[in-house]
């Protein structure tokens, strides 16, 4: 007979060696993106730190490490790796960036751009779906992220509260740039937000505010997220 203590010590083992595997597995995908995008070495050792696993439901956990859109329920998706890295090099992150995320979803996004502007910076990250923004929560207490937070709003409003922000970055398509994102912008700050209406075609904006206040837009290439729902957003989900 095997006692408890066993059963927990063969619990444990099992355990440590998903957890191994799982790290193997993130190793792979961040330097399989390396062989086609031009990966900052900052965003590549953020990426290889953020357990994505630990931020989709139990039944899309072995496919967390393939390079793709993941479901997480209530109709909503984490972005695919590569998405992910490419947000977050045109953001140009550093320490102590105080950064507006639309979007919170798992908390994924935040948690690597949690990584990027480190310690003296911090991540407000606006949710509209209560059930998402308390898994979001309790996924970044879990991986013990103390510089995200998760806010309960209408993220096309943003978040007037904490502004003006370094960096605000959409993770869901709007039909327009939300004016008051523009507003909570800081100057010399950076915006990047995908805009388009269909389903299936957008186009990706990297948004920069000078230092007099002027905007200055440029386009990134397509991309396909789910919509922004909100005031200055859609008004209900796309029908695709």
């Amino acid at each position: 007979m095997i006692s408890e203590e066993g059963h927990g010590e063969d619990k444990r083992r099992k355990e440590k060696e998903e957890e191994e595997e799982f790290e193997a597995m993130r190793r792979r995908l961040v330097n399989n993106l390396g062989t086609y995008l031009l990966l900052d070495e900052k965003v590549r050792e953020a990426m290889l730190r953020v357990p994505r696993h630990k931020f989709v439901p139990e039944y899309e956990k072995k496919a967390a490490y393939i390079d793709r859109p993941l479901d997480i329920g209530h109709g909503q998706t984490i972005s695919a790796p590569h998405m992910v890295a490419i947000m977050c090099e045109l953001l140009e992150l550093s320490e102590g960036h105080k950064v507006l995320e639309i979007g919170a979803g798992s908390g994924y996004n935040a948690a690597v751009m949690g990584e990027l502007v480190g310690k003296k910076g911090h991540v407000y990250t606006v949710e509209r779906i209560e059930a998402l923004a308390n898994f979001a929560r309790d996924n970044l207490r879990k991986t013990e992220y103390k510089n995200v937070t998760v806010l309960l709003e209408d993220g096309s409003m943003g978040y007037s509260y904490f502004a003006p922000y370094d960096r605000i970055t959409v993770t869901c398509a709007a039909p327009y740039i939300p004016e008051p994102l523009l507003e909570q912008l800081k100057r010399g700050g950076i915006m990047v937000i995908p805009i388009g209406s269909d389903c299936y075609s957008q186009e990706l904006y990297k948004i920069k505010k000078d230092s007099k206040g002027n905007i200055h837009k440029k386009r990134k290439g397509g991309v396909s997220f789910v919509p922004l729902i909100g005031k200055h957003g859609f008004r209900k989900s796309l029908e695709c």
